[in-house]
């Protein structure tokens, strides 16, 4: 830190400005000759008196402020952070008095509420510049604004946002206080001043620009009636934070960087007449680097939606969006870029951010800084300069300039090329896409992204495993979407997408159907952590549970769809990529409980509301089959009972009340239709509740005591059989506990072991009779496959009385280790149990996967090649179907 000799000289030898005002501010001057630069700022804000009236009071107090603001910058007290906010602040409380002054003068006697003035650009972000003038958007609400009688509301807001801006704009002996530029708001050139909220509501939900997409990442409200801002800024979120992602915002800031390089191409050579802000590789490709990536995975991410450019970086970074040493670099140009910035509007308080052209002049900014010339000064900035232009580069991607012909002759030999050794079938669905009958393909603009993508996708193609099948699932795609530019733009921006949508197409029609209803899922795939295991149930569960300010229930069913669409997605394609399914599996099943969690949480909450509490009981959800041992397929549905604790014959203690059964019955169809009820986000899980005591005739909902004594009077042996894979996914930890008593209660009871046998072998035989195998490949039906080896594993643990664990693999692994079952079992298990995950994305309807697909399925399931997977398989079902008739054969002479 310099001191105050040395930033007095530099003051008064390159600032006639702050050289003013070190003579008008003797107060504020005289705390900075003692180093007390905070009792300066004090004092500058006490500059201006109550009897000089609004107006002069703010100028002379902005004047003031920037002499206490620049003299601590320049002697390296504060830093750019500091600077910035003090100036935003000022920049508010301006507004906040001018409005109130302007309100005041009109309606003396009214509330001062209905009027809101949103901060945007550097102002909104508490970035503000040293001479800057503010960017704000006036809005009132019509029926609340003051306004007098038979005078009109809309002619009332404009009144007083025009008073408003007059009194800080309009100048002085003592300067100004803000030039203010109001043309940010909505078509400007057609639209009053001050806009009603609901409009500038409409206008950003419909037919708003991308830059403005863009421009609201640092809105707020800053003066004025805030709860109508905040109001206004939840309302427009979705438009600016979309989960799915809109290239056409993307590729407007883009063009308005091209743009903004074409209009000040003088200011874009670096050297003398550079232009800070505009100029290639300054202070704006900072900020829109930043902006791009955060409405990239903003979105998904709220914590990269941060308006302020350094914490937008950092956030960034932080979420291994962008390099750590990227970040770095520009967070280091960006704050160079501002400082120097911030010296060449002290000069003379202009609004300017080119370097001066004249050499006197340049020198003087250098020795401002503390630099000896122009030289240093050019020498400082031009590495960060040249920098940050290559780094903005890389957001325009290079592109294939040589499109698709539109001859058929000369687009087959560019088929052949490309490497389609029959080129038929891509030209037919390439026709048929230029063909203009498919809905998602109508507009200008999406068939221009189609063909921009074409030459990468058909090379990608024409490289997958089955080209033929992956164009014709590509065209059912296609012909499902409702809009097709934002998947085609995504695409083409990241290539290595347009491979992993080749092998999607090419290997799962499962997860080719779940695009063809939603594109935008591939846009998680943009991120390296989609292909991470899913986190813990609690993490997830609060991730698919958070909701933006003000949203509702119904949001959250619309949010919990679309994170777990999301979430599966992800997890099919790890299989696809090479993933294990086994962990897969498990992930699913994660995703599962953790959305029972949320939606049931949420239900609860949102039931007692109306209904209140029942004193001393709560819901309880056990489950079972696939979802109590915790390893899903993507296509599973959820086998789950409802259960609650407590008395009842009590009541609810709500404004409408509700016996406790009754309670809690509909209290469980609400959870029933939270998890399988379609939204405009699709389906989320089938529930199957049959499962439940005395079956699809029974209560939906039974008391805890209801269900142990069904348990141990009424229940039959395949309800036992049923139980061993029985796991609370929701409720206290007391309730959970109170269930596993009674979970234990019933596999320890003492039994006629032969009896169960006898009725498990019967059982099995009647799912043979029932439901036979679609083919040699139907895992889970064919003999010796996944029932077989439930049924094995079932039977011993009743005959033993041990290894009653909900996950099969665990219960198998207790068994073998004890010497109750051969140890073959386990591989045999954990083969059948992949084959199973990875079959139901490649091969739903459980026949032979296509040829191309055969590979990649042996890859899942640990073997070298289909004949090897084939073998092994063979040999696990040997395993598992030896073992079953030694247990079943005595039993199935009786039978």
């Amino acid at each position: 830190m310099t001191d105050w000799l040395e930033t007095q000289a530099r003051i008064r030898g390159h600032s006639p400005f702050l050289t003013r005002a070190l003579d008008r501010f003797p107060e504020v001057t005289g705390r900075l000759a003692a180093g007390d630069h905070d009792g300066a700022l004090a004092a500058a804000q006490a500059a201006g008196s109550p009897e000089d009236g609004v107006a002069r009071s703010l100028r002379r107090r902005r004047g003031a402020i920037a002499l206490a603001v620049a003299a601590a910058d320049l002697a390296g007290a504060w830093d750019m952070d500091r600077v910035t906010r003090i100036l935003s602040d000022f920049a508010d409380q301006a507004l906040e008095e001018a409005l109130a002054a302007a309100m005041q003068e009109r309606y003396p006697d009214a509330e001062h509420r209905g009027f809101v003035v949103l901060a945007l650009g550097k102002h909104g972000s508490r970035e503000l510049n040293y001479s800057s003038d503010i960017d704000p958007i006036l809005l009132y609400d019509p029926a609340t604004l003051p306004h007098r009688e038979r005078e009109d509301v809309a002619d009332a807001a404009v009144r007083i946002g025009r008073r408003m801006s007059e009194l800080l704009s309009a100048r002085d002996g003592d300067g100004y206080v803000f030039r203010v530029d109001l043309r940010l708001r909505p078509s400007p050139e057609a639209t009053p001043i001050a806009l009603p909220v609901e409009a500038a509501i409409g206008y950003y939900e419909s037919t708003a620009m991308g830059w403005e997409q863009a421009a609201f990442i640092r809105a707020r409200a800053a003066a004025g009636d805030i709860a109508l801002g905040d109001y206004f800024m939840r309302q427009i979120r979705p438009f600016v934070w979309r989960r799915s992602l809109d290239f056409g915002a993307i590729d407007a800031i883009v063009d308005i960087s091209r743009r903004i390089r074409d209009h000040y191409a003088q200011g874009q050579a670096f050297g003398p007449g550079y232009d800070l802000k505009r100029g290639r590789g300054g202070i704006r490709e900072v900020e829109f680097f930043a902006q791009v990536h955060q409405l990239i995975h903003g979105g998904r991410d709220r914590s990269l939606r941060s308006g302020n450019t350094r914490e937008a970086l950092a956030a960034l970074a932080a979420a291994n969006v962008i390099e750590g040493d990227v970040a770095a670099r520009l967070d280091e140009a960006y704050i160079l870029f501002r400082t120097i910035e911030h010296r060449l509007q002290m000069v003379e308080d202009h609004q300017t951010h080119e370097l001066p052209k004249s050499p006197a002049s340049l020198d003087n900014v250098a020795r401002l800084h503390g630099l000896p010339d122009a030289t240093a000064l050019l020498d400082l900035l031009r590495p960060h300069a040249e920098w940050v232009g290559r780094n903005y580069d890389r957001l325009r991607p290079q592109k294939d300039d040589a499109g698709l012909s539109q001859d058929e002759e000369r687009l087959k030999a560019q088929l052949i090329e490309i490497g389609f050794a029959d080129p038929e079938t891509p030209i037919a669905r390439i026709a048929h896409w230029r063909g203009g009958t498919i809905r998602a393909l109508r507009s200008a603009a999406s068939r221009d992204a189609l063909e921009a993508l074409m030459p990468g996708l058909m090379r990608a193609l024409a490289k997958a495993p089955d080209p033929s099948r992956a164009l014709n699932r590509l065209d059912d795609m296609i012909g499902r979407l409702p809009s097709a530019i934002n998947f085609f733009k995504l695409l083409a921006a990241r290539p290595a997408l347009v491979e992993l949508l080749a092998e999607i197409l090419s290997h799962a029609p499962t997860l080719a159907d779940a695009l063809g209803r939603r594109a935008e899922l591939i846009d998680g795939l943009i991120d390296a952590t989609a292909f991470d295991p899913p986190p813990s149930v609690p993490q997830l569960a609060q991730q698919l549970g958070a909701l933006e300010p003000g949203e509702d229930y119904q949001a959250l069913l619309d949010r919990v769809r679309q994170r777990v669409g999301d979430r599966r997605f992800a997890l099919g394609v790890q299989i696809i990529r090479g993933g294990d399914p086994l962990e897969a599996g498990r992930g699913y099943g994660r995703v599962a409980e953790a959305a029972i969690e949320a939606l049931a949480t949420a239900t609860v909450a949102e039931f007692e509301i109306a209904h209140g509490k029942v004193p001393g009981g709560e819901m309880v959800i056990l489950a079972l089959g696939r979802m109590g041992g915790g390893i899903l397929t993507h296509a599973s549905d959820l086998d789950l009972v409802y259960l609650f604790t407590g008395d009842f014959s009590t009541e609810s203690d709500g404004r409408k009340p509700l016996g406790a059964t009754q309670y809690f019955n509909r209290l469980a169809q609400r959870v029933t239709n939270a998890l399988s009820v379609a939204t405009a986000f699709g389906p989320l899980y089938e529930v199957d509740t049959r499962l439940r005591p005395s079956g699809a005739q029974g209560l939906l909902a039974v008391s805890l005591d209801s269900f142990a004594k069904y348990q141990r009077e009424d229940a039959w042996t395949w309800e036992h059989l049923a139980l061993t894979r029985a796991r609370p996914v929701f409720g206290s930890p007391h309730a959970r506990a109170a269930i596993d008593a009674v979970l234990t209660e019933t596999f320890q009871r003492p039994r006629d072991f032969d009896d169960l046998a006898r009725q498990a072998v019967k059982m099995r035989g009647d799912i043979a009779k029932h439901k036979p195998p679609a083919s040699a490949l139907d895992v889970k039906l064919v003999p010796g496959g996944l029932v077989d080896l439930e049924f094995l594993i079932h039977v011993n643990q009743f005959h033993y009385r041990m290894a009653f664990d909900p996950d099969l693999g665990q219960a198998l692994a207790e068994l073998v280790a004890a010497g109750h079952l051969p140890a073959g079992l386990i591989a045999a298990h954990d083969l059948i149990t992949r084959y199973l995950v990875v079959s139901r994305l490649v091969s739903p309807k459980s026949i032979e996967p296509a040829e191309a697909t055969r590979p990649l399925v042996a890859r899942a399931c640990g073997m070298n090649d289909w004949d090897g997977l084939l073998a092994s398989y063979a040999k696990a079902r040997q395993c598992v179907g030896e073992a079953w008739a030694a247990l079943a054969a005595p039993y199935q002479e009786e039978i």
